[in-house]
């Protein structure tokens, strides 16, 4: 049995947030009307009812203050409609899982749809946190208690177990702990909500990840009745590969993993998150942490690089070649990852002298495909900058990702050459790549052990360094996200090919324009 913590200071933000959250609702003029015709209540009471965006914005009107998107919708309603149905959201922070949870399990209990609730977390303290902004709904909410009635039943009205006056039963519990009142009368549970289950201490161990599944199977799932329905509402992030949420997706009717940014880098939640925030919340966390909180995306320190060479680069146009590597998207076999938001789209500019290789520009981001149009133009004009018009573009474009080359990356090129008044020359990588880690271990690790992989000291402060600089330093074979060391593995790989076969060839020097001539 795990030991109880002490109320943290997190647990203490949340109900001071809901203790302060219903006085100031009871403070609002007018948000009851209690001469109200009764005919007009209960009409006005069913509409609400039937819609579930229109009762949450009703009965939680401070609460509800962004309006949600798609996925918080579809999701509702999948809820709300089944009463036999077992679902995980693996929702990024901030993208309101537990708030939403709150809401739609109030509703449910107050129009009798559930009859006996628990609230399952990592401990009793954390479930009963949980649990509270509940408690104060049926407690203080002026609304809910015009409309549906007082619902405090004192006697049965605790801090971690409460009975309404309508019959329904809530209960908080914490993992390996036995759930009091495993009946409520003869009625079994009937729904479940598990909510920050997994912790990063928990998570380390595969054995308490395991005690703590079995206890979840056998203490709570295994108390449901075979024959009556059973909601189960799984919600938390994906914090590590072996979890208890990543063992509930397996279980699960259906699963919606949402990041606080989509595919293309964008908020998925822009009502309420805006560009702004997200990047300034980023900025000061680690791209390890970013990743598990914000992109379930757990991932382990690799082993292959455990540091990054900067250092200062020759003068561009000094270098015996120069190149410049993109990798526009994931290919067919990576969708699934690109659908989940942790795809990055790549590009770097590689110059070689003296047997180094050393990055001079890169891009590293989620991003749209405009975006990564612009990084070809951006890389051309920093070498003619540089004074160097013999630089090489290629752009990968295996066989998984030629139709998107060809149909939309070509024509788009095409359009901003346009735009821009003149048009690069650029050359489609047809490689049929090995997998990932293996090339970038192969080709990269050795020239970094000996130095003869150098990044610009003046890249290393910069935003997409960074976030190379992470993805380098994560490399394992366990590794999902590795598109930046990928990108520059294949610029390095051409870059290496293109000298072997102007090997003994003789350099031809550009003659600078006699300015006398014109």
């Amino acid at each position: 049995m795990l030991l109880k913590p002490k109320q943290t200071a997190e647990d203490r933000i949340a109900l001071d947030f809901w203790e302060k959250y219903y006085e100031d609702l009871q403070q609002e003029d007018g948000l009851v009307d209690l001469f109200e015709d009764p005919d007009d209540k209960q009409k006005r009471i069913k509409d609400l009812e039937a819609n579930h965006e229109a009762w949450f914005k009703y009965y939680f009107p401070k609460y509800y203050s962004s309006e949600p998107m798609p996925f918080h919708k579809k999701s509702t309603n999948r809820i709300m409609k089944n009463a036999e149905w077992y679902e995980v959201r693996a929702w990024s922070r901030e993208l309101s899982k537990s708030g939403r949870t709150m809401m739609e399990v109030v509703k449910l209990a107050l129009t009798g749809d559930i009859k006996f609730i628990i609230y399952g977390s990592a401990t009793n303290i954390s479930a009963t946190r949980l649990l509270k902004p509940l408690k104060l709904a049926f407690e203080k909410n002026p609304r809910i208690i015009n409309d549906y009635g007082s619902q405090v039943n004192w006697g049965n009205w605790s801090e971690s177990q409460f009975r309404l006056r309508n019959g329904a039963l809530f209960i908080a519990v914490g993992a390996g702990n036995t759930p009091r009142g495993a009946r409520n009368e003869e009625i079994r549970p009937d729904m479940i909500v598990m909510d920050d289950f997994d912790t990063d201490e928990d998570c380390r161990n595969p054995e308490t990840v395991q005690k703590k599944w079995d206890w979840f199977e056998q203490a709570l799932y295994g108390a449901r009745s075979i024959s009556n329905p059973l909601r189960v509402l799984f919600n938390g992030n994906i914090i590590a590969k072996d979890s208890c949420i990543t063992r509930a997706i397996k279980m699960a009717d259906k699963t919606t993993i949402v990041n606080i940014r989509d595919k293309n880098g964008k908020s998925t939640w822009p009502n309420k998150n805006t560009e702004e925030h997200i990047d300034r919340v980023l900025s000061k966390i680690s791209y390890f942490s970013a990743q598990k909180e914000y992109y379930n995306n757990p991932i382990d320190k690799g082993t292959v690089f455990t540091s990054i060479n900067y250092g200062k680069v020759p003068p561009l146009r000094s270098c015996k070649r120069v190149i410049a590597y993109f990798d526009p998207s994931t290919s067919n076999k990576d969708r699934t990852r690109a659908k989940k938001g942790t795809s990055y789209k790549a590009g770097v500019v590689i110059g070689y002298k003296n047997t180094t290789y050393y990055i001079y520009w890169l891009r590293v981001q989620q991003n749209n495909t405009n975006a990564f149009i612009n990084w070809l133009f951006e890389a051309h004009d920093f070498a003619d900058a540089k004074k160097v018009d013999t630089m090489k573009l290629w752009i990968e474009n295996n066989s998984l990702q030629d139709p998107f080359y060809e149909q939309v990356l070509k024509p788009e090129i095409k359009k901003k050459s346009k735009s821009k008044g003149y048009t690069i020359g650029y050359q489609a990588d047809t490689r049929k790549k090995p997998d990932k880690f293996t090339r970038v271990e192969a080709t990269l690790e050795p020239l970094h052990r000996n130095g003869a992989l150098v990044f610009d000291e003046k890249l290393e402060d910069t935003e997409d360094m960074k976030v190379m600089e992470e993805q380098m330093l994560a490399v394992s074979p366990s590794s999902v996200v590795l598109d930046g060391p990928d990108c520059l593995e294949g610029g390095v790989w051409r870059l290496y090919k293109d000298l072997r076969q102007n090997v003994g060839k003789p350099q031809v020097i550009q003659p600078k324009p006699n300015k006398k001539r014109y």
